[in-house]
């Protein structure tokens, strides 16, 4: 993600913000910012009298340089030594190359994935996710490690048994998790469902954690889901928007057909994102829909800035 994504965010000058708050605007869930503060001391809030914490725009803006170095591939434990550098003396630093300090958290969870090790699988991914915002562990481990599994399940007598393994364990887990922080009220609320033929909802599923994490509520709807019965649900259960997943080269009559008539038929938004999204952006944005990209903080900002104007 460019680091000019977080740069764009800004408090009023002046103005306390709460956790929840800070969490919506940088995309960085409550849980990680008290690991930063309280493990790394990158970041020292304020405190109401019962003890609340209050950010200002002076910590909103390091938060965004913690995520412009992580987005660099520096580990969170490497992070504070190079806050306040300008970003030539940044680049200059012994920090390690993208991708780098995933390397050993891939190599633990592919050791638990193939024996079959829920427990340490389950240890090894709260770790991640506590430390840093789902987007980055998506891209960095979750990603990655699916694709290492998709591309070596030939290559081992029990392949296929460890993709099946930790898909479930992916789909248990996130599911467990958006049952229990999904928000009532009057937020925002996404309709979520992966194209006709998708079987793959585990990327959906972490667009909804990562929604979530920012504030909105989520429908979803999971995986192969006809496009003709999305305005149907719209009729039962008002959303203020429609993502829907994309993973794998959909069908030219879908995109060409099905989507133009799904934008047409309801008043609200209708997003496409995912891995093949990005191949397919020109027939998506011809049918009226907007290309979304992958599960990115960015990405959930296009989203928001979209539903902002609609509803103004």
């Amino acid at each position: 993600m460019p680091s000019s994504q977080h740069a764009e965010i800004r408090p009023e000058p002046g103005r306390l913000l709460p956790i929840r708050t800070v969490a919506r605007l940088t995309g960085v869930n409550p849980i990680t910012l008290r690991a930063w503060e309280r493990r790394y001391n990158l970041i020292t809030p304020k405190r109401t009298p019962k003890g609340h914490r209050l950010y200002t725009e002076g910590d909103i803006q390091l938060i965004q340089q913690v995520l412009d170095l992580l987005d660099q591939g520096v580990a969170i434990s490497q992070v504070k030594p190079l806050l306040g550098q300008a970003a030539g003396e940044r680049a200059a630093a012994p920090a390690r190359g993208p991708g780098e300090v995933w390397k050993h958290y891939q190599q633990q969870i592919l050791e638990a994935i193939e024996g079959f090790d829920e427990f340490t699988l389950d240890k090894i991914y709260n770790e991640a996710l506590s430390l840093y915002p789902v987007d980055i562990v998506s891209q960095g481990l979750i990603t990655p490690v699916l694709r290492i599994l998709g591309e070596n399940w030939q290559r081992s007598e029990t392949g296929i048994a460890e993709e099946h393994f930790f898909s479930v364990y992916l789909r248990n887990k996130l599911g467990t998790r958006l049952h229990h922080i999904n928000q009532h009220g009057n937020a925002s609320l996404l309709l979520l469902a992966c194209l006709p033929g998708e079987f793959h909802e585990i990327g959906l599923l972490l667009f909804a954690l990562a929604a979530i994490d920012l504030g909105y509520r989520v429908l979803v709807l999971g995986a192969n889901t006809p496009l003709q019965q999305l305005p149907g649900v719209l009729e039962k259960r008002r959303c203020n928007g429609i993502v829907l997943s994309c993973s794998y080269r959909p069908s030219r009559g879908i995109l060409v057909n099905d989507l133009p008539e799904l934008v047409n038929s309801v008043g609200v938004p209708v997003f496409v994102g995912g891995n093949a999204a990005a191949t397919r952006q020109d027939k998506i944005e011809a049918a009226g829909a907007i290309y979304l990209g992958e599960v990115r903080f960015g990405s959930l900002k296009k989203l928001g800035d979209t539903l902002s104007r609609q509803q103004r």
